[in-house]
């Protein structure tokens, strides 16, 4: 008999899934640049704000489309129904070339570069590719924990999500025991407000998440809606808190300025100990956020491979650690390559964006799209504000995508290279019916 996905995560885990993905390093290098991008304190709260509403936005739609379909795979199965077999496929090859293996690489890079401030055996030496080693250590580390089974990937990123939001409230209660900044120290370079908004959204990127595991979340018609809500609600929270006490302790205009913001903040009370202790929850928050990335991803690349015979060794759940091993191995291979080959932290992010912000907005537009093709599915949630809030979250998944093409054409034109590519590569698994295997994802429509 074929092994199948369990329903193994409660509401506590696909919580601390959602929180974990999400809360990675981007907080504490984005901060800054989103000060610069607002005219005072009181502008950088809202544009926080308005990120975590905006995803909001997005996560509704998601909790409408995972509770009506829970399945592994996430947006894989929407875009197959909504728009073609073609669409769900290109979204699997793309998750599994570019967006997948990027995000964890990004998330490895952050962890590496902190995790050398704290300890790095290779100063002093010439080895010039110490922060390769640490990020490949952490991706190989966590993908061998994440095959051994889904118990054993689960604890580690609860683990690692509930130790990193209690470093980030002990920021906030460092903050307390702070002197109010006074002063200011100089003029602030400005950057435009739609910048910063770009970087919020990418610090809350993850609620998504959900959608991936849905077929092994347990009572899905209730715990779906409630752990998107809860995550991206309870990031909001954290992410306001932690602002507050970088605004508190350094003034507006040091955190525009600052390097290190949180280490800035934490010095101002423990000036010695300071950025030792931001090295270690930066670093155990970017592990939480790999840990996720590639416990959740690699459930695409096996929904992808149960319908489509070209990936037909992904599609395997292994019957003695409930896991897609194969599936698990080679997200991590494809992760280990680009931190070879891109060898930092933004090369990685550049790579990703144009991919990522384009199936949000199919992924969004599906929800209007599957309600008239498929009306009579049962739906236990339905969008709040509907269409409005979907239509609003498509409209700024648009605009990501041309400030990114915008910024960087050569890096998008490199990503639409590599999605072509995935044309003939789904005509060659198309040439022959499907393998039986294709009923276990659910993502035709029927």
């Amino acid at each position: 008999m074929e092994s199948r996905p369990k329903k193994e995560l409660t509401l506590f885990d696909s919580t601390c899934l959602i929180v974990g993905i999400i809360i990675g390093a981007g907080i504490y290098q984005m901060a800054p640049d989103v000060a610069r991008g607002a005219s005072g304190w009181q502008g950088v709260l809202c544009i926080w704000i308005a990120g975590g509403l905006l995803s909001l936005c997005g996560a509704l739609g998601y909790a409408e489309l995972a509770t009506t379909y829970p399945q592994e795979g996430g947006d894989y199965v929407y875009l197959s129904r909504a728009y073609g077999r073609w669409a769900g496929f290109l979204f699997g090859w793309l998750q599994l070339a570019i967006v997948r293996p990027g995000d964890i690489a990004v998330m490895a890079f952050a962890f590496a570069t902190y995790a050398r401030a704290i300890g790095d055996p290779f100063a002093g030496t010439p080895l010039p590719y110490g922060q390769q080693i640490f990020a490949v250590a952490a991706v190989l580390a966590l993908t061998m924990i994440n095959v051994a089974g889904v118990r054993a990937g689960k604890w580690v990123q609860n683990s690692l999500t509930t130790i990193k939001a209690a470093g980030l409230l002990a920021i906030v209660g460092v903050a307390l025991f702070a002197s109010r900044a006074s002063g200011s120290p100089g003029a602030v370079q400005p950057l435009p407000a739609s910048v910063a908004l770009i970087f919020v959204l990418f610090t809350f990127g993850g609620w998504n998440e959900m959608a991936f595991v849905a077929a092994e979340v347990k009572d899905p018609n209730r715990n779906i809606l409630r752990a998107l809500a809860l995550g991206t609600v309870a990031v909001t929270v954290l992410y306001l808190l932690v602002n507050g006490a970088f605004l508190y302790t350094l003034g507006y205009a040091g955190v525009a300025k600052s390097k290190a913001v949180a280490a800035d903040a934490v010095a101002t009370v423990f000036p010695a100990l300071g950025g030792r202790m931001i090295s270690a929850l930066v670093s155990v928050s970017a592990l939480g956020a790999v840990n996720g990335l590639i416990f959740a991803g690699a459930r695409i690349s096996y929904a992808v491979g149960a319908d489509h015979r070209v990936f037909r060794l992904l599609g395997q759940w292994h019957p003695r650690t409930g896991t897609p091993v194969a599936a698990l191995i080679l997200q991590g291979a494809i992760a280990i390559a680009l931190i070879l080959i891109f060898g930092s932290f933004v090369s990685t992010i550049l790579y990703t964006a144009p991919a990522v912000y384009s199936f949000y907005l199919a992924s969004s537009l599906a929800v209007m799209v599957l309600r008239a093709k498929e009306p009579a599915t049962p739906r236990p949630y339905r969008v709040t504000g509907y269409p409005f809030t979907t239509l609003l979250f498509a409209a700024v998944c648009g605009f990501l995508i041309y400030s990114s093409v915008a910024y960087k054409p050569r890096i998008a034109a490199a990503t639409l290279a590599i999605a072509l590519l995935g044309l003939p590569v789904y005509w060659l698994s198309s040439r022959r019916p499907a393998a039986p295997a294709a009923q276990n994802s659910g993502a035709a429509a029927p």
